[in-house]
C-alpha cells in the first residue's frame, strides 16, 4: 500500500510539472483584422487625424485693488482699476465636417480669445474661426479652411451602455495628442454644477489638463461625446472624467450652424427627481424619471396635456433617470422642436405626447448682437431655409429707420444669399464698412444699407 502511494504521488508530481511547462493561454482573440495580437492602432490610425491641439491667445480684464498704503496717493483704496491681462491656453477639439472644416471643443476653451490656433495631426497650422458658442452647456463651434481633413464619425450616445469600452484623445498638458482607454463608468450625470445644462457621460479614462474639447470615441472609432471635465484633487486625474454626450452635442452644433447661437427649448415643468418615497406613494414601478410638480400656463407642456403628478420616464423613446437628466435633453433640443415625452399618470397609466418645445426667454434672436442697427428687429429663420423673416419691428428702433419692415425677408448680403441667421452673423463677422441687405418685400426685391 506504501508503495502504491509513493507511486500514486509520483504520478500526480510529474502531471503537474507537465502542466506548468504547457504554454498559458490568454482569453483574448487571437487575431483581429489580420493582427496576431488585439490591438486599437487600427483603429485609432483612422481616428486620431480628426483630433486637433488648440492654442488660444487673447486679454481679459483684471480688477485690481490699490493697496491701503498708497491711499494718499491713489485715492480710495477700495475704488479698484481695470488693467488688461495676456493670456494663453491650450486644449483639443474634434473636426465633425470635413467638407466645411467644422470643429467642436469646449466653450471654456476659446472663451474671451483674440486668435485661435489649430495644429493639426499632420503638423499643419491654421486660423479658426469662431462660429458660435453656448456657455451654458460649454460647446463651441470652429470652422477652418484646409484640404485633405479627417472628420471622426459621430455615433449615437443614447445607444451607450455602462460597461463599453470608451478611449479618449486629446492633448493633456501641451505634451501632444495622447490616447488613454476605460469604459463608461455612469451615463446620465448631473448636479454637479459644472454646466447649466448636464447629461454627462462619466468615464475611468483618464482625462487631464488639455484635454478639454478632445473626443470620446467607441471602439469603432465613433465620437460618443466631447471631454469637458474631471473630478479630482487639484484637478489631476483620479479615474472619474466627464464627457458631453454626442448627441446633445449634434443638437447644439445644428443650432449654431442655422442661428449662430443655441436657441433652446422649454419644456414649461417645474419638479423633481424620483424618489423611492415618490414611487411608493404613487404606486410606481420604477424610482427613476422626473416628477412633475408644477406645469407653467400656456407652456408647450400645458397645451400638450402633461399635468402636475405626472412622472415623465421617457424624452424621444429614450429613459431618463432624473429631472436634472430631463433638463439637459430638452434644454439641447431646440425651439420649434417636436418631441415625444413618456409620462405615467396618477392611475399607473402611461401615455406619450407630441410637445413643440417653445422658444425659452433667452432664445430670441439677439439681433443687436448681428449690427446695432439691426437694434430693435425680431429675426426668425425661414422653415423653407431661404431666408430670414422679420417677425417684429419695435417703433423709433434703428432697424425701423433703416426701412426694414415686419414680414421682410432677409435673403442675401452684398448680393451673397443668406439661408439663415447664422450665415448672416458669419458673414457680419468677418467683413466691415457698408452692407447692402438683400431684402424681398411683397414679391419684390429691394435693397436696404447699413453701416
Amino acid at each position: 500500500m506504501k508503495k502504491l502511494s509513493v507511486l500514486i504521488n509520483t504520478v500526480l508530481l510529474s502531471s503537474t510539472i507537465a502542466m506548468a511547462s504547457l504554454p498559458v493561454q490568454a482569453g483574448l482573440p487571437q487575431s483581429v483584422n489580420g493582427q496576431t495580437m488585439p490591438s486599437l492602432a487600427p483603429m485609432l490610425e483612422h481616428v486620431t487625424p480628426g483630433v486637433v491641439l488648440i492654442s488660444v491667445r487673447g486679454t481679459h480684464e483684471v480688477k485690481q485693488r490699490v493697496p491701503d498704503a498708497f491711499k494718499f496717493f491713489f485715492g480710495n483704496p477700495r475704488q479698484g482699476q481695470q488693467q488688461e491681462r495676456e493670456f494663453r491656453g491650450l486644449g483639443s477639439g474634434v473636426i465633425i465636417n470635413a467638407d466645411k472644416g467644422y470643429i467642436v471643443t469646449n466653450n471654456h476653451v476659446i472663451n474671451d480669445a483674440d486668435e485661435i490656433q489649430i495644429t493639426l495631426k499632420d503638423g499643419r497650422q491654421l486660423e479658426a474661426k469662431k462660429i458660435g458658442s453656448d456657455e451654458a452647456s460649454d460647446i463651441a463651434l470652429l470652422q477652418i479652411e484646409a484640404d485633405d481633413l479627417v472628420e471622426v464619425k459621430v455615433a449615437d450616445s443614447d445607444s451607450l451602455r455602462v460597461g463599453d469600452f470608451a478611449v479618449a484623445i486629446g492633448s493633456p498638458f501641451g505634451l501632444g495628442q495622447t490616447v488613454t482607454s476605460g469604459i463608461v463608468s455612469a451615463l446620465g450625470r448631473s448636479g454637479l454644477n459644472i454646466e447649466n445644462y448636464e447629461d454627462f457621460i462619466q468615464t475611468d479614462a483618464a482625462i487631464n489638463s488639455g484635454n478639454s474639447g478632445g473626443a470620446l470615441i467607441n471602439l469603432r472609432g465613433e465620437l460618443i461625446g466631447i471631454n469637458t471635465a474631471i473630478l479630482g484633487p487639484n484637478g489631476g486625474n483620479v479615474g472619474i472624467g466627464f464627457a458631453i454626450p454626442s448627441n446633445m452635442v449634434q443638437n447644439l452644433v445644428n443650432q449654431i450652424i442655422e442661428f449662430g447661437e443655441v436657441r433652446r427649448g422649454v419644456l414649461g415643468v417645474a419638479g423633481r427627481s424620483v424618489t423611492s418615497e415618490i414611487a411608493k406613494a404613487m404606486e410606481l414601478d420604477t424610482n427613476q424619471g422626473g416628477f412633475v410638480e408644477q406645469v407653467t400656463p400656456d407652456s408647450a407642456a400645458d397645451e400638450a396635456g402633461i399635468r402636475a403628478g405626472d412622472v415623465i420616464t421617457k424624452v424621444n423613446g429614450k429613459m431618463v433617470k432624473t429631472f436634472n437628466e430631463l433638463r439637459g435633453k430638452i434644454g439641447s433640443i431646440g425651439a420649434g422642436k417636436t418631441v415625444k415625452i413618456t409620462v405615467i399618470r396618477k392611475d399607473g397609466k402611461e401615455k406619450e405626447y407630441d410637445v413643440t418645445l417653445k422658444k425659452s426667454e433667452t432664445a430670441n434672436i439677439e439681433a443687436a448682437s448681428l449690427h446695432r442697427m439691426l437694434d430693435g428687429a425680431e429675426l426668425e429663420n425661414n422653415n423653407q431655409g431661404d431666408g430670414i423673416i422679420v417677425a417684429e419691428i419695435a417703433e423709433n428702433s434703428p432697424a425701423a429707420s433703416i426701412g426694414l419692415r415686419k414680414g421682410d425677408v432677409i435673403n442675401g448680403i452684398n448680393r451673397q444669399r443668406i439661408a439663415n441667421v447664422g450665415e448672416l452673423r458669419s458673414y457680419l463677422n468677418d467683413h466691415k464698412g457698408v452692407f447692402a441687405l438683400n431684402i424681398l418685400r411683397n414679391n419684390s426685391a429691394l435693397f436696404l444699407m447699413i453701416r
